[in-house]
């Protein structure tokens, strides 16, 4: 897996989304910095446990997508004597 990257905007959303968590939960102010190194930590040492299950999830619905046009096929089948 390649490194996980944000876009500017999704950064700066993230990090103001961390700042945010950290004085509602924790009554801690987190810096700027701070809050970009510990977005930086979390999608190095954790961001491939979600992106992983996001490839989970997605291959489940695929696989129930392929069974029901499976059934599908098989409900429009003609019958023949062979």
């Amino acid at each position: 897996m390649s490194t996980i990257k944000f876009s500017t905007a999704q950064k700066d959303g993230l990090v103001l989304k961390l700042q945010r968590y950290f004085e509602a939960e924790l009554d801690q102010e987190l810096g700027q910095f701070d809050a970009e190194f510990l977005l930086d930590f979390f999608a190095k040492e954790m961001g491939a446990v979600y992106y992983n299950q996001g490839l989970y999830d997605a291959q489940a619905i695929l696989n129930d997508k392929v069974a029901d046009i499976s059934d599908a096929i098989y409900e429009i089948e003609k019958p023949t004597d062979i």
